[in-house]
C-alpha cells in the first residue's frame, strides 16, 4: 500500500499541491509538519527516541510526536491519530505557534517545513510504536534545555530549534500545564 501523499505549502502555508513523502524529502520541497510537545502534572516532557530504522534522523532523541499533514485530512485529525500511532495514547492538543525550517542531511534528504507545534499534557504511561520508537522517558524541562544545549548531536534537528529559538514560549506552556 502506496503512503499518503504529504501537503505542499507556498512560503505564506497555503497547501499549493501534494506529493510523495520521500520525493519531497529528495527534492527539498515546502511542506507542511507538525510537532506535538506532551508535557505533565510535574512540568516534565516526555521525548522519544527515533526508531533505528527510520529514512532520517534515526536514533536521536526528539519531541513526543512528529509527521505530516497528509492528503484529504485535518490537521486536527492527524496529530491525534499520529499521536495514538506513535506513542500510543491521546489527550487535547493546543496549537501553540508555527515556524519555518529547513534542513539538509546526511543521507541528501532535505526537510524544508512550515510546523505546526502543538501541546498536549497526559499524565500516564505511553505505549509506544516500536517501529516509531526506540525508547522513552519523561525529562525536567529545564535539564531538557540544558542538555540539548550541551549534547545537540543527539537530538533532532527541528527539535532543538523549537527548544532554542521557541524556549520562551514552550517554557510558559510547560508552567501552564504544570499549575493546570
Amino acid at each position: 500500500m502506496a503512503e499518503p501523499l504529504i501537503a505542499l505549502v507556498d512560503s505564506n502555508d497555503n497547501i499549493i499541491g501534494y506529493g510523495e513523502k520521500q520525493q519531497v524529502h529528495i527534492d527539498g520541497i515546502l511542506h507542511r509538519a507538525f510537532s506535538i510537545l506532551i508535557c505533565n502534572g510535574k512540568g516534565e516532557m516526555l521525548i522519544h527516541q527515533r526508531a533505528h530504522e527510520k529514512y532520517h534522523s534515526p536514533g536521536l532523541w526528539t519531541n513526543a510526536c512528529c509527521s505530516h499533514l497528509t492528503e484529504s485530512e485535518q490537521m486536527e485529525t492527524v496529530i491525534n491519530e499520529r499521536l495514538m500511532h506513535e506513542m500510543g495514547f491521546s489527550c487535547p492538543l493546543k496549537h501553540l505557534f508555527t515556524f519555518h525550517y529547513r534542513v539538509e542531511f546526511d543521507n541528501g534528504l532535505v526537510e524544508n517545513e512550515i510546523d505546526w507545534v502543538y501541546l498536549g499534557r497526559f499524565d500516564g504511561t505511553p505505549s509506544p510504536n516500536p517501529s516509531e520508537v526506540a525508547g522513552w522517558k519523561w525529562v525536567n524541562i529545564e535539564f531538557l534545555v540544558n542538555d540539548i544545549e550541551k549534547n545537540p548531536e543527539q537530538y533532532t534537528y527541528w527539535f532543538r530549534h523549537i527548544m532554542q529559538e521557541y524556549k520562551h514560549k514552550v517554557l510558559e506552556a510547560f508552567h501552564k500545564c504544570r499549575v493546570a
